[in-house]
């Protein structure tokens, strides 16, 4: 992995040393190289890489942006100019807001519906359910959720990316939509490393306790932490992070448990790659939460949906071949014969 590895005019020798000029693709490099060496064998630096990819690509434009907003312009103008256009607010579909409900109200009111039966029962159900106040963004994200743990459980089976299950990712990926994923993987980050920090203290100073008061202790540390963080929201002027749910912010701190009882099982490598596992997973299942044209699609078909997805968990159910991650890892198997 280390050895004659490019990146743009970078070279990164056996011994993980970056010759090159652009100090940011020696940078990641470098990281690269090291996980690989030292941490992460080859499967799970593919999934870092992928992940790193990832991250960049959700986190890059919400981070451009909060610094575009507080940036002040150089140099005061006194000539009138025109006024700039709004920046488009990213349309948090887990609140209920005049950007979220108008669109998907609007859905419903413009489809047509036939007889209730026997195509249409879901269709006028959510009629009536919308007509008595209750928010068609919940409504969605219900009809949504069965296609997330499809597509957790599909990664899992086909593709052999495992992470904590299917709650955890599908929870987390709810978590981004309502935070945002640079919010969401910030946070997570940080509970995971003031979850290790501690367990490895109490290690270190041999306090022995049982397990649920190891781990309500833990997750006092964990509140600790992120409360630290939200004080910080003044300084670090993130707009993003000081309009934070608590929905949000419980989730993420829930979700410590699960890391720390892998920790406590195994070992904090396997816990490490599982948590970037699902990172990944969860990001993918961001996509299709934020994908609106999948958003009134399942809206104006929910039957469709909900039999679809169902047909396609017993189809899933059924495959017993070999995974994506296990084809690369019995290569030299595989095209030995």
């Amino acid at each position: 992995m280390c050895n004659n590895s490019k990146l743009n005019t970078n070279t990164i020798t056996p011994n993980c040393q970056v010759i090159g000029y652009d100090w940011r693709f020696g940078l990641t490099g470098g990281i690269i190289c090291i996980l690989s060496k030292e941490f992460f064998p080859m499967r799970k630096t593919i999934l870092f890489v992928v992940l790193v990819v990832m991250t960049m690509v959700f986190v890059w434009p919400s981070v451009a942006l909060a610094q575009t907003r507080r940036l002040p312009s150089p140099t005061p103008t006194v000539a009138p100019s025109p006024s700039p256009s709004p920046e488009p607010a990213r349309i948090d579909i887990t609140q209920k807001s005049e950007e979220s409900l108008g669109p998907l109200e609007k859905l419903l009111r413009d489809q047509k519906l036939g007889p209730i039966w026997p195509t249409n029962p879901v269709k006028y159900a959510i009629r009536g359910a919308t007509a008595a106040k209750v928010p068609a963004n919940t409504i969605v994200l219900l009809l949504l959720l069965p296609i997330v743990a499809f597509v957790i459980a599909f990664t899992r089976n086909v593709i052999g990316i495992r992470g904590f299950g299917i709650f955890l990712p599908a929870a987390l990926s709810v978590v981004f939509v309502a935070t945002g994923p640079a919010v969401g993987i910030g946070l997570f980050l940080i509970i995971v490393t003031v979850s290790t920090a501690v367990r490895m203290i109490l290690r270190k100073l041999k306090i022995k306790l049982q397990y649920l008061p190891r781990m309500a202790f833990i997750l006092w540390a964990v509140v600790i932490g992120v409360l630290g963080v939200l004080f910080a929201a003044p300084l670090i002027r993130f707009p993003d992070l000081a309009n934070v749910s608590i929905f949000a912010v419980l989730v993420l701190v829930l979700l410590a448990e699960d890391f720390i009882r892998v920790q406590l099982g195994k070992s904090a490598k396997t816990a490490v790659g599982l948590t970037f596992e699902t990172l990944i997973l969860s990001l993918i299942s961001f996509l299709f939460l934020t994908l609106k044209p999948l958003q009134e699609y399942v809206l104006l078909n929910p039957e469709v949906s909900l039999l679809g997805t169902a047909l396609a968990d017993l189809l899933l159910g059924k495959y017993t071949g070999l995974r994506v991650m296990e084809f690369y890892r019995f290569r030299k198997l595989i095209n030995g014969k």
